[in-house]
């Protein structure tokens, strides 16, 4: 299974916080007032060279006196079901509620590994009251400081040790991984059954019907490759589970494990956030992709439509934007073989491997005739490049890396681009310091 860090607890303990210092960024919203999280936010983070994909599961409450069974108790209930691992933060100020008791006692059950985060412990003073959270027994805490980072790097320590360190389900590493992602109801298990050329999955209108991971090995028409679907039956006791949220966590899981993405959209609903928060995880994870809206049978289309609407998507997608976007009908069975042709396509761009000397003969010379701006006086001077194998990841290595704009290096991207075909693959141009 991959490393899925899931971030739990109460409201207005941090979690968003948590997640904002843990992935280096200001993705989650943050304020005093209590579920001001109203959508999830997904994230990667790394430690010590482990990665793993890091969830805040903060929710907006409604105004019930039954909070924690209205919203806490379902997206801590999926958030265990589907993580490897759970920081469970309380707050240091407010003492152990009634609520993180409730927590705790889903997490006990689950028997997932857990790390208790005691977090606004702002100070030794503070710090030592963090010991009242052993009456919770979740084992050892972890006093921190969320939004100054003090005791972060001991928790880190301590998550990378209990995440599991083989996570490969697939034994072939040789035959490639096709992962079908997206919303909820938007045709991936209709896909996967058409491609296969039967009911491997069950189909229905209700948004949400998939449920368990599924690979499916494809050999036809000269192809071989593993299918990774997330498909099952939906249960009647869960129909009132957050599907965007479970959807996500579903898709989480798929990309980790493939090595290509069919991100599928619904052509009546097109390009949405939630498409937009995948579409990012498949590139941080560097992931090949390739876009298919399907339903194209149900839009009203003259010459000009399918051209008008890819332009709009590639707008919303930047600068990612050099991605195959594909129209299709699974219904009709309209072009459903060019999404596998597609597909391996992006597997074949993905492990194109670019010579040295060929990468250098190419790019030194640009790079001399349009050098990195100047920065206090100070030249950046680029003396080699080469291309990690098997990766869209371009080393350049030179003498003065931190002077390197994000601007220059998309320039860089793109020369890369015009030369060698990368579509659909998320390239990554590092400056190293050359020694």
């Amino acid at each position: 299974m991959p490393n899925i860090v899931a971030i739990v607890g109460r409201p207005n303990v941090g979690k968003s916080t948590l997640f904002n210092r843990l992935t280096e960024t200001r993705q989650a919203i943050v304020d005093e007032v209590s579920g001001v999280t109203r959508d999830r936010h997904y994230g990667k983070s790394e430690w010590q060279g482990v990665e793993f994909s890091l969830i805040d599961t903060g929710g907006y409450i409604k105004g019930s006196d039954d909070i924690f069974e209205g919203e806490i108790r379902k997206q801590v209930q999926i958030a265990i079901d589907e993580c490897t691992a759970l920081l469970f933060v309380v707050d240091v100020n407010e003492g152990v509620t009634q609520f993180d008791s409730e927590v705790a006692a889903i997490i006990r059950k689950s028997k997932k590994p857990v790390l208790t985060v005691v977090n606004k412990s702002d100070n030794h003073e503070k710090a030592a009251y963090a010991a009242d959270f052993y009456q919770l027994g979740l084992g050892e805490l972890y006093p921190i400081s969320a939004i100054s980072g003090s005791g972060t790097g001991d928790l880190l320590d301590a998550l990378i040790d209990i995440l599991p360190k083989d996570q490969s389900s697939i034994e072939e590493a040789n035959i490639p991984k096709i992962a079908i992602v997206g919303r909820p109801n938007v045709g991936k298990s209709s896909l996967t059954n058409a491609l296969l050329g039967e009911d491997r999955n069950i189909v229905t209108p209700i948004a949400g019907t998939t449920r368990d991971t599924i690979n499916s090995r494809y050999t036809k028409f000269g192809h071989d490759f593993y299918l990774i679907d997330t498909a099952g039956i939906r249960r009647k006791a869960k129909v009132h589970e957050d599907l965007e949220f479970y959807s996500v966590m579903r898709s989480i899981n798929a990309i980790e494990k493939s090595d290509i993405c069919i991100l599928m959209l619904d052509a009546e609903h097109g390009l949405e956030s939630q498409d937009l928060n995948i579409l990012g995880l498949i590139e941080k994870n560097r992931k090949g992709v390739l876009i298919v809206v399907n339903k194209w049978d149900l839009v009203e289309k003259d010459t000009k439509t399918s051209l008008e609407y890819e332009n709009r998507m590639r707008e919303k997608i930047q600068p990612f934007s050099d991605i195959p976007i594909l129209f299709i009908s699974v219904k009709d069975k309209q072009r459903i073989m060019k999404t596998v042709e597609a597909a391996m396509q992006v597997y074949a761009n993905k492990t194109r491997h670019i010579p040295t000397r060929e990468l250098n003969d190419y790019l030194l010379p640009l790079i001399e005739s349009r050098p990195p701006q100047a920065v206090k006086g100070k030249y950046v001077k680029v003396k080699y490049i080469t291309q990690l194998k098997g990766e869209a990841l371009f080393m350049f290595y030179c003498n003065l890396p931190q002077y390197v704009t994000e601007a220059y290096k998309r320039f860089l991207e793109n020369k890369i681009r015009e030369k060698y075909d990368f579509c659909g693959v998320p390239i990554v141009v590092s400056m190293r310091k050359k020694t």
